[in-house]
């Protein structure tokens, strides 16, 4: 079954969410898991693969933007489904995918301005049974 972890942040800026998940991506990667960044939009994939770019400033995270995996590439930016799910999606989008338990583990990022959308997410796990994982996080940029 998916492994379900909320990291509850108290940024307020809607920013934070795409540092944390550059954060977590790049955390993922170093453990040579797989990355699949679902957006909700073309926007949200383009900020994405800008922020993939440039943060951490320290280091660059391979990645593509398209739902087929590249050879050189373990993290995938996209708002349709992968062509192959495995290891960690973070979920960038304010709904549940369909797909979403294709993945090993879930990861959903909330701060204040999607906080609404994450309670409706996480009763939605819960009531598929997916076990639920609850993070939360205050001064996390400092710890990078």
């Amino acid at each position: 079954m998916t492994r379900i972890d909320f990291y509850v942040l108290k940024d307020v800026d809607r920013e934070a969410l795409f540092r944390f998940a550059c954060a977590l991506t790049a955390k993922a990667v170093e453990a040579g898991t797989p990355v699949y960044l679902r957006t909700a939009n073309q926007d949200d994939s383009a900020l994405a693969d800008e922020y993939l770019w440039s943060w951490p400033q320290h280091r660059f995270i391979p990645h593509a933007i398209g739902n087929t995996p590249q050879r050189a590439n373990s993290v995938m930016i996209h708002t349709d489904p992968p062509k192959e799910c495995e290891g960690l999606m973070i979920n960038l989008g304010d709904d549940v995918p369909d797909f979403y338990g294709r993945f090993d583990r879930i990861a959903e990022i909330i701060v204040s301005y999607n906080r609404d959308t994450g309670r409706e997410r996480y009763k939605h796990y819960r009531h598929r049974g997916n076990p639920l994982f609850h993070h939360e996080l205050d001064d996390w940029e400092n710890s990078l």
